[in-house]
């Protein structure tokens, strides 16, 4: 049996007691460790699981995953991921190969982003299309994710952006030669996210937001330092939320008073919030 296990968002004890119990069963543990990560180690993980933990890179999960799957037919494996299970694509995937391969599978749900941002008083309801934002560079700077907020802010639903993270990554030189040599890994800011927003906005120049619009980023949801702040995007770009992981919200039009009244309690500066929020958001719905 191969088991999917979402781990939650935060640490070593979000994992369900139904997840426990599959991963104390398993002949091998897989820990996939490059969509996300969680805020402790895997040796706290191995240490409250009574089991060793394999890091499963990239590469292996999407190059190799039939080792993953040997012997799933005749034993148990565990495969655990952060927050849900099919968090990305790369786990339907895997499910698809377990079925070529007559392997039986089974599905242990747990909390991810997607319903847990509902800590920042936003109704999971309103929100649209989630998005990624990746690292720009000089010479790349993708923007499919404006015309996803264009489409929910046409609609007034809020957008939640998922913020890039790098793990085991190869430079382009690296890369190119052919070297095992892996980058210091990275995790993108909700100021970065804010600042390469409105780049974009400059650069695409359709007003789908602007230095006004409202947000709110997160950090570390779900943990006992979790933090949120509310305002504006040039705000969210001076803020300093710490510690990774990080999301934002961008607001949409038809946010409710009820929202607003939860989220006032994070504003950087509760005058220029309410100022805005009469301004651009009060009676939009």
């Amino acid at each position: 049996m191969l088991y999917l296990v979402g781990l939650g968002l935060a640490d070593e004890m979000d994992i369900s007691v139904k997840g426990l119990e599959a991963v104390k069963t398993a002949d091998r543990v897989y820990l996939e460790a490059y969509t996300s990560i969680l805020l402790v180690d895997k040796e706290k993980l191995e240490a409250y699981y009574g089991r060793s933990v394999i890091l499963a890179d990239r590469e292996m999960v999407e190059s190799s995953s039939d080792d993953i799957l040997s012997g799933a037919d005749k034993s148990n494996v565990a495969f655990l991921v952060v927050g849900d299970t099919f968090g990305a694509t790369t786990h339907t995937d895997l499910i698809l190969r377990a079925r070529e391969l007559n392997v039986p599978t089974k599905t242990i749900f747990n909390a991810s982003i997607m319903n847990a941002i509902g800590a920042t008083g936003l109704q999971l309801y309103n929100f649209g299309q989630t998005v990624s934002m990746v690292f720009f560079t000089d010479t790349w700077k993708p923007s499919s994710f404006y015309d996803r907020i264009k489409e929910n802010r046409q609609i007034g639903l809020h957008t939640l952006v998922l913020l890039d993270i790098k793990v085991k990554e190869q430079s382009l030189e690296n890369l190119a030669r052919g070297k095992k040599i892996f980058e210091p890994p990275r995790f993108m800011t909700v100021a970065q996210c804010a600042e390469q927003m409105l780049d974009t906005e400059q650069e695409r120049g359709e007003g789908v937001y602007g230095p006004d619009s409202l947000a709110c980023g997160v950090a570390r949801i779900g943990a006992a330092d979790q933090k949120f702040v509310a305002g504006t995007l040039t705000q969210l770009s001076q803020a300093d939320l710490g510690k990774p992981l990080h999301s934002l919200v961008l607001l949409g039009r038809r946010a409710h008073d009820l929202e607003r009244d939860y989220i006032r309690e994070f504003a950087v500066d509760t005058t220029s919030f309410d100022s805005i929020w009469n301004r651009d958001y009060k009676g939009k719905q």
